[in-house]
């Protein structure tokens, strides 16, 4: 449990694949750089270092990717697309 009882969510897992887990990194490092801010990334600046936040996006992309290959269904970008997160 987090504060206020919301739940927690960990950072990215070293546990897993160390290429796949690099191609994450690279890409939220690559969106948050090249692309205007989203109120949630600048929120995250505000009280995180950037490398928290970008493993911040990285674990949101991995859960997102999980989720579309875990439910067997294509690629929707109408219900999440990483310029929802960081804006243009």
């Amino acid at each position: 449990m987090g504060t206020g009882g919301k739940t927690q969510q960990l950072g990215i897992s070293k546990r897993g694949d160390t290429y796949l887990r690099t191609l994450l990194i690279a890409g939220a490092r690559a969106v948050i750089a090249r692309s205007g801010k989203s109120d949630w990334i600048e929120r995250l600046l505000q009280r995180r270092h950037y490398n928290v936040v970008v493993v911040a996006l990285a674990n949101k992309m991995a859960r997102t990717a999980w989720a579309v290959l875990a439910r067997g269904m294509a690629f929707d970008r109408t219900r999440w697309n990483p310029l929802e997160t960081v804006t243009a």
